[in-house]
């Protein structure tokens, strides 16, 4: 009976603002529609893209009723980053420079602690950022979602933590320089606009416009305080079922602050076939999913309302099974990282490569890699490790409940 009371509790405000559904609904889509047209030319950190959507994220903090907080009570925080053109050169030739901008509103509950809020809203421009796995003609990469997808849920949650009483107040952050190499958050929690010994957590969204139809939704840095698993477990939105995993140190935004012994949670609805390519546009969005996963994060924020300021725990930076730095050869496939089941689900094929080439299909799950039983991702990445390039293996996958032997070449 108490775990049902205390649910109900923690879920009341959801209840209070889902009547407001399509008006959430369609805030949401505006916000990524506008983010991930070629208007903005897929939002390259330093380019005319990127500042006309900080600029529309600013304006949007404002008509939210939220304060400046970036640098000389601006909405911006700049921050130098730089590149290589050229992996394999290091002359300075091959260097580009340059300055990007976070965006930072803040809302004031008069609180004696705050919680961040923050998702990255750069994005690959035309694919020639490192991490573009477009192959051919130069086309703009709009990103919806990644990170559109994350900027609306943000600027949603903005919007309902307007409204409701708080004990803790809340600096929300638009990342930039994140494709780069999380230049916008590295300096930001290097360069506070805020005090952050005050800061009691942080929470990062970055792609989550791709909830599944099982409503999967994966958690990443549960283990950087007692807090959060104490609280996940009695989390119920939507019928969301969630994956976690411990560490505070992932690619995202996420890992600069745990990186200044803050506690931090990532939230991410899954990779998928569009992921940096010109095909993440907003046809592939899942609006309802972004609804549903605001609504999610919002529930976890208000059931530590009265907690206080939570424990922060350093964690174990890699899985003891997870060799990803032995790493010589790849399939060359999109793991579905929102998976639950046995095995490795294969959520996107890269054209070209390995799996491609052995007939590999999006939906098929990799049991066995040669001697190798693959239980779940890290025992696949695992096996992985095992092998090099030339080397010839057969690969298990489960089609449509068969199993199916697929010779590789990697």
């Amino acid at each position: 009976m108490l775990r049902i009371l205390y649910t109900f509790f923690i879920c009341l405000p959801v209840f209070a603002f889902s009547q407001n559904k399509d008006l959430f609904l369609h805030n949401i889509k505006v916000d990524v529609v506008y983010l991930a047209s070629d208007y903005l030319e897929g939002r390259e950190t330093g380019t005319e893209g990127e500042a006309m959507a900080a600029s529309y994220i600013s304006r949007r903090f404002f008509d939210l009723g939220m304060e400046p907080k970036g640098d000389e009570g601006s909405w911006y925080q700049e921050f130098p980053w730089q590149r290589k053109l050229n992996p394999h050169l290091n002359t300075p030739e091959n260097i580009k420079k340059g300055t990007g901008r976070n965006v930072v509103a803040y809302l004031d509950k008069g609180a004696e602690n705050t919680v961040v809020i923050g998702a990255h809203y750069d994005h690959l421009g035309h694919g020639d950022v490192p991490g573009s796995l477009h192959a051919g003609e130069a086309m703009i990469h709009n990103g919806a979602d990644d990170n559109a997808s994350g900027i609306a849920a943000m600027l949603m949650m903005a919007e309902v933590l307007k409204e409701k009483p708080s004990n803790n107040n809340f600096l929300f952050i638009a990342f930039s320089g994140e494709e780069l190499g999380l230049f916008g958050s590295k300096y930001y929690a290097e360069n506070p606009t805020i005090d952050l010994s005050k800061v009691n957590y942080m929470i990062n969204m970055d792609m989550v416009g791709k909830l599944n139809e099982e409503k999967s939704l994966a958690i990443n840095g549960v283990g950087t305080s007692s807090a959060w698993p104490v609280t996940l477990q009695y989390i119920k939105v939507d019928d969301i079922s969630v994956v976690t995993t411990e560490s505070g140190i992932g690619p995202s935004d996420h890992t600069s602050f745990y990186l200044q012994d803050l506690p931090v949670l990532h939230f991410f609805t899954g990779a998928h076939e569009h992921y940096h390519k010109p095909s993440d546009d907003v046809e592939i969005v899942n609006f309802d999913g972004i609804f549903s996963v605001s609504k999610y994060i919002l529930a976890v924020i208000n059931s530590l309302d009265d907690k206080g300021k939570i424990d922060f725990i350093r964690t174990k930076e890699e899985n003891k099974d997870q060799k990803v730095s032995n790493f010589k050869v790849t399939l060359g496939v999109m793991p579905d990282y929102v998976y639950q089941g046995s095995g490795m689900r294969i959520d996107g094929v890269i054209g070209g490569r390995v799996a491609d080439a052995a007939g590999m299909e999006k939906g098929d799950i990799v049991v066995k890699i040669g001697d190798n039983d693959v239980a779940d991702i890290y025992k696949y990445m695992e096996a992985l490790g095992k092998y090099k390039p030339g080397d010839k293996v057969k690969v298990v996958v489960k089609r449509d409940g068969k199993d199916l032997v697929k010779k590789v070449v990697f």
